[in-house]
Protein backbone atom coordinates (compact mmCIF):
# COMPACT_ATOMS: atom_id res chain seq x y z
CA UNK A 1 0.00 0.00 0.00
CA UNK A 2 1.19 3.49 -0.75
CA UNK A 3 1.71 5.94 2.06
CA UNK A 4 1.21 9.68 2.13
CA UNK A 5 -1.62 12.08 1.42
CA UNK A 6 -4.55 10.88 -0.63
CA UNK A 7 -6.59 13.51 -2.41
CA UNK A 8 -10.37 13.80 -2.35
CA UNK A 9 -10.34 13.20 -6.09
CA UNK A 10 -8.42 9.92 -5.58
CA UNK A 11 -10.95 8.70 -3.04
CA UNK A 12 -13.93 9.65 -5.19
CA UNK A 13 -12.49 7.87 -8.23
CA UNK A 14 -11.75 4.64 -6.34
CA UNK A 15 -15.03 4.62 -4.41
CA UNK A 16 -17.17 5.50 -7.41
CA UNK A 17 -18.81 8.49 -5.68
CA UNK A 18 -18.72 12.23 -6.25
CA UNK A 19 -16.10 14.58 -4.85
CA UNK A 20 -18.91 16.39 -2.99
CA UNK A 21 -19.89 13.15 -1.24
CA UNK A 22 -16.31 12.50 -0.15
CA UNK A 23 -16.05 16.07 1.16
CA UNK A 24 -19.23 15.64 3.21
CA UNK A 25 -17.89 12.44 4.74
CA UNK A 26 -14.49 13.94 5.57
CA UNK A 27 -16.11 17.01 7.12
CA UNK A 28 -18.56 14.86 9.11
CA UNK A 29 -21.60 16.43 7.51
CA UNK A 30 -25.06 14.89 7.47
CA UNK A 31 -27.06 13.75 4.46
CA UNK A 32 -24.75 10.84 3.63
CA UNK A 33 -26.11 7.30 3.68
CA UNK A 34 -24.34 5.07 6.28
CA UNK A 35 -23.28 2.56 3.64
CA UNK A 36 -21.78 5.35 1.51
CA UNK A 37 -19.95 6.74 4.53
CA UNK A 38 -18.52 3.28 5.25
CA UNK A 39 -17.50 2.88 1.61
CA UNK A 40 -15.55 6.13 1.67
CA UNK A 41 -13.74 5.19 4.89
CA UNK A 42 -12.89 1.72 3.56
CA UNK A 43 -11.54 3.29 0.39
CA UNK A 44 -9.28 5.58 2.41
CA UNK A 45 -7.96 2.59 4.36
CA UNK A 46 -7.42 0.61 1.15
CA UNK A 47 -5.46 3.46 -0.41
CA UNK A 48 -3.30 3.48 2.69
CA UNK A 49 -2.98 7.23 3.16
CA UNK A 50 -4.41 10.24 4.93
CA UNK A 51 -7.24 12.02 3.21
CA UNK A 52 -6.83 15.74 2.74
CA UNK A 53 -10.23 17.11 3.60
CA UNK A 54 -11.03 20.56 4.95
CA UNK A 55 -8.03 22.57 6.06
CA UNK A 56 -7.65 23.36 9.74
CA UNK A 57 -9.59 26.45 10.80
CA UNK A 58 -6.36 28.30 11.56
CA UNK A 59 -4.96 28.04 8.04
CA UNK A 60 -5.86 29.42 4.69
CA UNK A 61 -7.01 32.81 3.43
CA UNK A 62 -10.56 34.07 3.12
CA UNK A 63 -11.74 34.74 -0.43
CA UNK A 64 -13.98 37.80 -0.68
CA UNK A 65 -15.99 38.14 -3.89
CA UNK A 66 -17.76 41.45 -4.53
CA UNK A 67 -18.08 41.85 -8.31
CA UNK A 68 -19.05 45.53 -8.19
CA UNK A 69 -17.36 48.91 -7.92
CA UNK A 70 -16.28 49.40 -4.33
CA UNK A 71 -18.03 52.70 -3.75
CA UNK A 72 -20.68 53.66 -1.22
CA UNK A 73 -22.75 50.57 -0.42
CA UNK A 74 -20.28 47.87 -1.46
CA UNK A 75 -17.24 49.73 -0.21
CA UNK A 76 -18.66 49.92 3.31
CA UNK A 77 -19.38 46.19 3.40
CA UNK A 78 -15.99 45.18 1.97
CA UNK A 79 -14.06 47.53 4.26
CA UNK A 80 -15.86 46.13 7.29
CA UNK A 81 -15.11 42.54 6.25
CA UNK A 82 -11.43 43.37 5.67
CA UNK A 83 -11.08 45.11 9.02
CA UNK A 84 -12.78 42.28 10.89
CA UNK A 85 -10.69 39.60 9.22
CA UNK A 86 -7.58 41.55 10.14
CA UNK A 87 -8.67 41.55 13.79
CA UNK A 88 -8.76 37.75 13.56
CA UNK A 89 -5.37 37.60 11.78
CA UNK A 90 -6.96 36.17 8.65
CA UNK A 91 -5.51 36.86 5.23
CA UNK A 92 -7.87 38.30 2.62
CA UNK A 93 -7.97 37.52 -1.10
CA UNK A 94 -10.16 40.15 -2.78
CA UNK A 95 -12.03 39.57 -6.03
CA UNK A 96 -13.83 42.82 -6.88
CA UNK A 97 -14.88 45.12 -9.71
CA UNK A 98 -17.60 44.85 -12.33
CA UNK A 99 -15.26 43.10 -14.78
CA UNK A 100 -15.06 40.12 -12.40
CA UNK A 101 -18.75 39.38 -13.02
CA UNK A 102 -17.54 37.59 -16.15
CA UNK A 103 -15.17 35.37 -14.16
CA UNK A 104 -16.29 31.81 -13.45
CA UNK A 105 -15.20 31.92 -9.81
CA UNK A 106 -17.53 29.90 -7.59
CA UNK A 107 -16.98 26.46 -9.18
CA UNK A 108 -13.23 26.76 -8.53
CA UNK A 109 -13.25 27.85 -4.89
CA UNK A 110 -13.46 24.41 -3.29
CA UNK A 111 -10.24 23.31 -5.01
CA UNK A 112 -8.18 26.51 -4.77
CA UNK A 113 -4.98 26.07 -2.82
CA UNK A 114 -4.61 28.18 0.30
CA UNK A 115 -8.28 29.22 0.52
CA UNK A 116 -10.10 28.22 3.71
CA UNK A 117 -13.50 29.81 3.07
CA UNK A 118 -15.29 32.62 1.28
CA UNK A 119 -17.67 35.53 1.66
CA UNK A 120 -19.67 36.44 -1.44
CA UNK A 121 -21.51 39.77 -1.67
CA UNK A 122 -24.72 40.00 -3.73
CA UNK A 123 -23.55 37.12 -5.94
CA UNK A 124 -24.71 37.44 -9.58
CA UNK A 125 -24.19 33.71 -10.14
CA UNK A 126 -27.20 31.34 -10.42
CA UNK A 127 -28.32 29.86 -7.15
CA UNK A 128 -27.36 26.40 -8.41
CA UNK A 129 -23.68 27.41 -8.22
CA UNK A 130 -24.07 28.33 -4.55
CA UNK A 131 -25.76 25.01 -3.89
CA UNK A 132 -22.97 23.11 -5.67
CA UNK A 133 -20.36 24.95 -3.61
CA UNK A 134 -22.18 24.07 -0.41
CA UNK A 135 -22.52 20.43 -1.45
CA UNK A 136 -18.74 20.32 -2.02
CA UNK A 137 -18.32 20.98 1.70
CA UNK A 138 -16.73 24.40 1.17
CA UNK A 139 -17.53 26.93 3.94
CA UNK A 140 -18.88 30.29 2.76
CA UNK A 141 -21.33 33.04 3.68
CA UNK A 142 -23.53 35.12 1.38
CA UNK A 143 -24.02 38.82 2.13
CA UNK A 144 -27.26 40.32 0.78
CA UNK A 145 -28.20 37.40 -1.50
CA UNK A 146 -29.59 38.39 -4.88
CA UNK A 147 -32.03 35.47 -4.87
CA UNK A 148 -33.44 33.14 -2.23
CA UNK A 149 -30.78 30.74 -0.92
CA UNK A 150 -31.46 27.33 0.66
CA UNK A 151 -31.88 27.21 4.41
CA UNK A 152 -28.57 25.39 4.93
CA UNK A 153 -26.47 28.14 3.31
CA UNK A 154 -25.32 30.87 5.69
CA UNK A 155 -26.53 34.33 4.69
CA UNK A 156 -26.84 37.79 6.22
CA UNK A 157 -28.89 40.71 4.95
CA UNK A 158 -30.87 43.69 6.14
CA UNK A 159 -34.58 43.54 6.93
CA UNK A 160 -35.69 44.87 3.54
CA UNK A 161 -39.41 44.24 4.06
CA UNK A 162 -39.55 46.00 7.42
CA UNK A 163 -37.43 48.90 6.19
CA UNK A 164 -39.60 49.57 3.17
CA UNK A 165 -42.77 49.19 5.22
CA UNK A 166 -41.60 51.80 7.71
CA UNK A 167 -40.64 54.22 4.93
CA UNK A 168 -43.96 53.96 3.09
CA UNK A 169 -45.77 54.12 6.44
CA UNK A 170 -43.95 57.38 7.12
CA UNK A 171 -45.28 58.79 3.83
CA UNK A 172 -48.85 57.58 4.27
CA UNK A 173 -48.76 59.10 7.75
CA UNK A 174 -48.02 62.42 6.05
CA UNK A 175 -51.12 61.99 3.88
CA UNK A 176 -49.51 60.63 0.70
CA UNK A 177 -51.63 58.14 -1.22
CA UNK A 178 -50.10 58.22 -4.72
CA UNK A 179 -46.53 57.11 -4.14
CA UNK A 180 -44.24 56.36 -7.07
CA UNK A 181 -41.85 53.46 -6.57
CA UNK A 182 -38.48 53.58 -8.35
CA UNK A 183 -37.84 49.90 -7.72
CA UNK A 184 -34.71 47.78 -8.12
CA UNK A 185 -34.27 44.93 -10.62
CA UNK A 186 -37.17 42.48 -10.65
CA UNK A 187 -34.88 39.49 -10.09
CA UNK A 188 -33.32 40.81 -6.87
CA UNK A 189 -34.51 39.40 -3.56
CA UNK A 190 -34.19 42.85 -1.98
CA UNK A 191 -36.45 44.35 -4.65
CA UNK A 192 -39.16 41.77 -4.02
CA UNK A 193 -38.97 42.21 -0.24
CA UNK A 194 -39.01 46.00 -0.40
CA UNK A 195 -41.94 46.08 -2.79
CA UNK A 196 -43.84 43.72 -0.48
CA UNK A 197 -43.11 46.01 2.47
CA UNK A 198 -44.28 49.00 0.44
CA UNK A 199 -47.53 47.27 -0.53
CA UNK A 200 -48.11 46.19 3.08
CA UNK A 201 -47.87 49.78 4.31
CA UNK A 202 -50.21 50.95 1.54
CA UNK A 203 -52.73 48.31 2.63
CA UNK A 204 -52.53 49.59 6.19
CA UNK A 205 -53.57 52.99 4.84
CA UNK A 206 -56.38 51.49 2.76
CA UNK A 207 -54.60 52.09 -0.56
CA UNK A 208 -54.48 49.60 -3.43
CA UNK A 209 -51.12 49.56 -5.26
CA UNK A 210 -51.19 51.06 -8.75
CA UNK A 211 -48.92 49.08 -11.14
CA UNK A 212 -48.38 52.26 -13.17
CA UNK A 213 -46.60 53.81 -10.19
CA UNK A 214 -43.85 51.17 -9.95
CA UNK A 215 -40.88 51.11 -12.32
CA UNK A 216 -38.12 48.47 -11.90
CA UNK A 217 -34.57 49.07 -13.04
CA UNK A 218 -30.91 49.33 -12.11
CA UNK A 219 -30.42 51.30 -8.87
CA UNK A 220 -28.41 54.18 -10.35
CA UNK A 221 -28.66 57.98 -10.35
CA UNK A 222 -29.43 57.91 -14.08
CA UNK A 223 -32.27 55.43 -13.76
CA UNK A 224 -33.67 57.33 -10.78
CA UNK A 225 -33.74 60.49 -12.90
CA UNK A 226 -35.36 58.79 -15.90
CA UNK A 227 -37.92 56.90 -13.80
CA UNK A 228 -38.85 60.06 -11.93
CA UNK A 229 -39.35 61.89 -15.24
CA UNK A 230 -41.70 59.14 -16.38
CA UNK A 231 -43.67 59.08 -13.14
CA UNK A 232 -43.97 62.86 -13.00
CA UNK A 233 -45.31 62.86 -16.57
CA UNK A 234 -48.37 60.85 -15.50
CA UNK A 235 -51.68 62.77 -15.74
CA UNK A 236 -52.26 62.12 -12.05
CA UNK A 237 -48.68 62.38 -10.88
CA UNK A 238 -47.55 60.98 -7.55
CA UNK A 239 -47.08 63.24 -4.54
CA UNK A 240 -44.09 61.21 -3.34
CA UNK A 241 -41.33 59.11 -4.88
CA UNK A 242 -39.46 56.24 -3.24
CA UNK A 243 -36.03 55.32 -4.62
CA UNK A 244 -34.70 51.78 -4.36
CA UNK A 245 -31.56 53.35 -2.94
CA UNK A 246 -30.18 56.80 -2.19
CA UNK A 247 -28.60 57.04 -5.65
CA UNK A 248 -31.95 56.54 -7.37
CA UNK A 249 -33.53 59.04 -4.98
CA UNK A 250 -30.87 61.63 -5.79
CA UNK A 251 -31.68 61.18 -9.48
CA UNK A 252 -35.33 61.81 -8.63
CA UNK A 253 -34.30 65.02 -6.82
CA UNK A 254 -32.59 66.20 -10.02
CA UNK A 255 -35.72 65.47 -12.05
CA UNK A 256 -37.87 67.41 -9.60
CA UNK A 257 -35.50 70.38 -9.65
CA UNK A 258 -35.53 70.42 -13.46
CA UNK A 259 -39.31 70.76 -13.37
CA UNK A 260 -39.24 73.48 -10.76
CA UNK A 261 -40.90 71.28 -8.14
CA UNK A 262 -40.10 72.12 -4.55
CA UNK A 263 -39.08 69.25 -2.29
CA UNK A 264 -40.85 68.49 -0.01
CA UNK A 265 -43.55 71.17 -0.50
CA UNK A 266 -44.64 69.91 -3.95
CA UNK A 267 -43.11 66.44 -3.94
CA UNK A 268 -41.64 64.21 -1.24
CA UNK A 269 -38.67 61.99 -2.13
CA UNK A 270 -37.02 59.24 -0.06
CA UNK A 271 -34.24 56.70 -0.54
CA UNK A 272 -32.79 53.59 1.07
CA UNK A 273 -29.35 52.66 2.51
CA UNK A 274 -28.30 55.95 4.21
CA UNK A 275 -24.96 56.26 2.46
CA UNK A 276 -23.07 59.57 2.71
CA UNK A 277 -24.90 60.86 -0.36
CA UNK A 278 -28.14 61.03 1.65
CA UNK A 279 -26.74 63.89 3.72
CA UNK A 280 -25.04 65.64 0.81
CA UNK A 281 -28.19 66.28 -1.25
CA UNK A 282 -30.29 69.42 -0.93
CA UNK A 283 -32.64 68.86 0.71
CA UNK A 284 -31.12 66.03 2.71
CA UNK A 285 -32.76 62.67 2.08
CA UNK A 286 -35.19 60.82 4.25
CA UNK A 287 -34.03 57.22 3.96
CA UNK A 288 -33.72 53.81 5.61
CA UNK A 289 -30.42 53.03 7.24
CA UNK A 290 -29.00 49.60 6.53
CA UNK A 291 -26.34 48.37 8.98
CA UNK A 292 -23.88 47.78 6.14
CA UNK A 293 -20.74 47.56 8.25
CA UNK A 294 -22.41 45.29 10.77
CA UNK A 295 -23.47 43.01 7.92
CA UNK A 296 -19.80 42.62 7.05
CA UNK A 297 -18.83 41.91 10.65
CA UNK A 298 -21.60 39.35 11.09
CA UNK A 299 -20.59 37.62 7.84
CA UNK A 300 -17.04 37.16 9.16
CA UNK A 301 -18.38 35.86 12.47
CA UNK A 302 -20.59 33.31 10.73
CA UNK A 303 -17.75 32.14 8.49
CA UNK A 304 -15.30 31.71 11.36
CA UNK A 305 -17.88 29.65 13.23
CA UNK A 306 -18.33 27.47 10.16
CA UNK A 307 -14.57 27.03 9.86
CA UNK A 308 -14.36 26.00 13.49
CA UNK A 309 -17.33 23.64 13.03
CA UNK A 310 -19.38 25.39 15.66
CA UNK A 311 -23.10 24.75 15.69
CA UNK A 312 -25.17 27.41 13.95
CA UNK A 313 -28.82 27.43 14.92
CA UNK A 314 -29.57 30.49 12.78
CA UNK A 315 -28.06 30.43 9.30
CA UNK A 316 -30.15 33.24 7.79
CA UNK A 317 -29.78 36.51 9.68
CA UNK A 318 -31.72 39.71 8.95
CA UNK A 319 -30.37 42.81 10.65
CA UNK A 320 -32.77 45.55 11.69
CA UNK A 321 -33.05 48.73 9.62
CA UNK A 322 -33.83 52.24 10.87
CA UNK A 323 -36.02 54.97 9.38
CA UNK A 324 -34.07 58.23 9.14
CA UNK A 325 -36.34 61.24 8.61
CA UNK A 326 -34.66 64.28 7.08
CA UNK A 327 -35.75 67.23 4.97
CA UNK A 328 -36.94 65.62 1.72
CA UNK A 329 -40.31 64.40 2.98
CA UNK A 330 -43.28 66.42 4.19
CA UNK A 331 -47.08 66.54 4.17
CA UNK A 332 -48.81 65.66 0.92
CA UNK A 333 -49.79 68.76 -1.05
CA UNK A 334 -53.48 69.54 -1.23
CA UNK A 335 -55.30 68.33 -4.33
CA UNK A 336 -55.92 71.84 -5.66
CA UNK A 337 -52.32 73.06 -5.21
Amino acid sequence: MKQGRVTVRDIAAHAGVSIATVSRVLNEQAHVAPETRDLVHRTIERLGGRASGRRPAGSGAIFLRCPYLLTDYFGLIVSSIAETLDLHDRQLVLNAGEATQEHDVLPTLATRAGIAGAIVVLPPEPGAELVALQEAGFPFVVVDPRETVPRDIAAVSAAHFAGARSLTGHLTGLGHRRIGLIAGPDNWLASTARRAGHVSALADAGVLPDPALALPGEPTVRFGYEAAQHLLDLPDRPTALLGFNDKAASGALAAAAQRGLRVPEDLSIAGFDDIDLAQATRPTLTTVRQPLQEMGRIAVSLLLRLLNRHRLDALHLELATELIVRDSTGPAPSIDS
